[in-house]
């Protein structure tokens, strides 16, 4: 199956949801989990660059980018954030220094809500990344100082709910995963 012709269609699975604690520098998400969706597109099959921001795109998420992960601890406290691993693979930490370890690879997705720490701890030469956001929310970069936490606290807790997962569409499982959180 494909979308759009020769783009890959995503392989239908149920990510892992996975809840990050608040490390005292990075806050996360206090309500929302981050979302590793393994190998939701097959590496094998054609150009996954233009498959992950076709796929974003039509699911109305933008601001799509193309690049890496940050080699420091950083988070977005005005944005939800979909990466895709078009190339190669990582090591990131996610949650900040108390987070957690995973190693993503070619095929890979991520949804980190706002607030949601992330760092590359190392990578393959050839990693390439796509990422985008929910319509309407433009990312900030903060570092996890402690002038930043009281605004970003305020900011994170306003940012709204994308009412499409950005690789399956409305009935995907990001707004189910989401909304079954406890968030309206």
């Amino acid at each position: 199956m494909t979308v759009s012709g020769a783009i890959p269609a995503p392989r239908p699975i149920v990510p892992k949801a996975i809840r990050l604690e608040d490390d005292g520098r990075i806050p996360n998400n206090p309500r929302l989990p981050l979302l590793v969706y393994e190998r939701v597109l097959d590496p094998g099959q054609g150009d996954l660059a233009a498959a992950f921001a076709a796929l974003f795109a039509a699911n109305g998420w933008g601001g799509i980018w193309y690049d890496g992960v940050f080699a420091f601890p950083h988070y977005h406290s005005t944005a939800h954030e979909a990466l895709g691993i078009a190339r190669g693979s990582a090591r990131l930490r996610l949650g900040g220094d108390r987070g957690i370890l995973l190693e993503v690879a070619a095929g890979d997705a991520l949804v980190l809500p706002a607030g949601t720490g992330h760092q590359k701890l190392g990578s393959t030469p050839d990693l390439l990344v796509v990422g985008a956001y929910p319509p309407g929310q433009s990312w900030d970069l903060l570092h996890g100082r402690p002038e930043e936490r009281p605004r970003a606290l305020a900011r994170i807790a306003r940012v709204p709910l994308p009412a499409n997962d950005p690789l399956f569409g409305p009935e995907g499982p990001l707004p189910h995963l989401w909304r079954d959180a406890g968030v309206r």
